[in-house]
């Protein structure tokens, strides 16, 4: 399988000829969901769920579909009859060739002012990657590859480093990290790959690994 990181959260996962998108949000590249041949959205915030990017992947691909949780479905779905699922935690489905189950409820606490709203993590193929958008659930599954939010308003790096001890996965290559500025990598580098317990790893938007 190969997993592209794209700006942000966003990453491309390609495996036989056919592509999966996960979260192409505002804040990643305008074609970042171009070409895919299923997105998965974690949830309705803005640098997750982009109107204008799905509405671009689906309308240069007829094949192409969402699967996604009510609140981002209601947003998108009756331009697209038929090619919007709607999931939540404990739901399997195939989306082009990938198999995929749906871990977790609620997004991670901001502030106790601001009501939480949902959220949903991908674990696709058996674990082979795990996206949890804006939460730190465990699947109960192992995770060879975890898609880890390095930096985020709602997070602080010890939880950072704690959530990919508890997860216990093979490697953890950085997402969410459109905040996080390049003088403070070196930091957040050598605190979870010092500490995490697991190889620690970044890709520079655009580039590619094999998983």
């Amino acid at each position: 399988m190969k997993l592209t990181k794209k700006s942000h959260a966003c990453v491309r996962l390609e495996k036989d000829g056919r592509t999966l998108v996960i979260d192409p949000g505002g804040f990643s590249e305008e074609d970042a969901a171009i070409g895919a041949d299923a997105v998965l959205v974690t949830h309705e915030h803005p640098d997750h769920f982009d109107e204008g990017r799905l509405r671009a992947a689906l309308d240069g691909n007829p094949g192409a579909e969402i699967w996604t949780l009510r609140s981002v479905a209601e947003k998108i779905s009756a331009a697209f009859p038929g090619r919007v699922h709607t999931v939540g935690h404990g739901d399997t489905f195939t989306a082009a060739g990938f198999d995929v189950q749906v871990h977790g409820e609620l997004h991670a606490v901001i502030h106790p002012d601001i009501p939480r709203i949902t959220n949903v993590g991908y674990l696709v193929d058996g674990g082979r990657v795990f996206h949890p958008g804006d939460a730190l659930t465990v699947p109960d599954h192992p995770v060879e590859t975890l898609m880890l939010p390095v930096m985020a308003p709602w997070s602080k790096i010890s939880e950072v480093i704690d959530y990919v001890r508890e997860v216990g996965p093979q490697r953890a290559y950085d997402i969410h990290d459109a905040l996080l500025t390049d003088l403070a990598r070196p930091i957040y580098d050598r605190q979870i790959g010092a500490l995490g317990g697991a190889e620690h790893l970044r890709l520079a938007p655009g580039t590619s690994a094999d998983v």
